[in-house]
């Protein structure tokens, strides 16, 4: 047990700190390029979209077995070298974020449900903990160190190819079964579809944020530097949450995730009303800790009790919330982006904290049928 945890600590910390490079630094990245802000939307609805469509896949016909993780590791070490040889051409560096998504899309929830299954509530955050700190390490350093766009493409390959190391030896500790769900007729979609669609809503509501806080802060005046602290402050109350947010777990999930949603409604409000207020900005990054932390655990802690094929519904949680839902938040963010995008964002949290009422009273009817 000790040494999978040492695993699964390395592989969340290399994960997400080539998260964190894809979407901090990258973005800035390609205006930097020449690309448009629309054109930078269009590239990030890519990789969501194809997380998104991977479940039905699944679903279907292929089985998530250790062999296809490890080779979507591979090639998510791959797609990193094809950026750096396509991105100065939109259409075929566009090409190689539709692989980069589609092996994104796979790994984690495999690396999920191993941890959901071997690991207590109190024990898995501590562990996932070490993901956030990767995400906000990265951010730290790069933020210091970066002086052309051409270097984060070197620190994306980098720690892709770390989570590849460190994501193979994971393999052996697998003990969740791995047959296909096709001919599993009690895995629905629709029976919860309020809260398919809460978590779709929740994560559009995100896309102003993953794809354009650091280009919103700097437009208002914030010096990069400055904007990488608040990331990686969001990211400290990201880790505090995680490391405390066992006993919090013990209660009623659902409510947990109606109020992680209206918290962060709230946080994109205070983003558009004071877009260049150091301090309040800093004070919205804070919120990252409810509206992240304790609603990522209780999303996918409540997904694994729903569900009997849990690798699936983990990749349906993935697809549906960061594929689906970030795809279309990356590509109404590029269009709307201006002074009203985070007021646009609280708005449709707002939808999401209300399809969570509607599942809440499904949910009892359908426990009465």
């Amino acid at each position: 047990m000790k040494r999978l945890t040492l695993l699964l600590s390395a592989y969340y910390f290399f994960y997400f700190a080539l998260v964190g490079v894809y979407i901090i630094f990258m973005p800035k990245m390609l205006l930097d390029l020449g690309y448009s802000a629309s054109e930078v939307g269009i590239i990030y609805a890519a990789a969501p979209f194809m997380r998104f469509l991977l479940p039905f896949l699944f679903r279907s016909y292929v089985a998530l077995t250790p062999k296809v993780y490890v080779i979507s590791l591979v090639l998510t070490f791959l797609a990193t070298g094809l950026f750096m040889v396509t991105v100065e051409n939109f259409w075929i560096y566009l090409i190689a974020n539709l692989l980069f998504g589609a092996a994104m899309g796979i790994s984690l929830p495999y690396v999920e449900t191993i941890a959901l299954a071997s690991l207590s509530k109190s024990h898995y955050g501590k562990v996932r903990l070490w993901g956030s700190l990767g995400f906000m390490g990265i951010a730290l350093w790069l933020g210091k160190i970066l002086q052309t766009p051409q270097e984060t493409l070197y620190y994306l390959v980098a720690t892709a190819f770390a989570t590849m190391l460190f994501g193979a030896a994971i393999v052996k500790y697998d003990t969740v079964k791995h047959e296909s769900a096709q001919n599993d007729a009690a895995f629905s979609l629709g029976r919860y579809w309020a809260f398919w669609l809460s978590v779709f809503l929740m994560q559009v509501g995100f896309g102003g944020f993953y794809n354009f806080f650091t280009i919103y802060e700097t437009e208002h005046g914030i010096p990069l530097e400055m904007v990488t602290w608040m990331w990686s402050f969001g990211v400290i109350c990201e880790i505090v949450m995680l490391f405390f947010q066992a006993p919090l777990l013990q209660r009623n999930l659902l409510h947990i995730l109606q109020f992680a949603t209206l918290v962060t409604a709230l946080r994109w409000l205070i983003l558009f009303l004071f877009p260049d207020s150091i301090p309040l900005t800093f004070a919205s990054q804070s919120l990252h800790a409810v509206s992240f932390a304790l609603y990522h655990t209780a999303a996918i802690t409540y997904v694994f009790s729903l569900y009997s094929q849990k690798k699936l519904a983990q990749q349906f949680f993935l697809g549906i919330a960061f594929g689906l839902g970030g795809s279309v938040g990356a590509l109404l963010s590029g269009l709307i982006y201006g002074d009203y995008l985070f007021l646009v964002e609280a708005l449709i949290t707002l939808l999401a904290f209300a399809a969570l009422l509607i599942h809440q009273r499904r949910k009892k009817e359908l426990q009465h049928v």
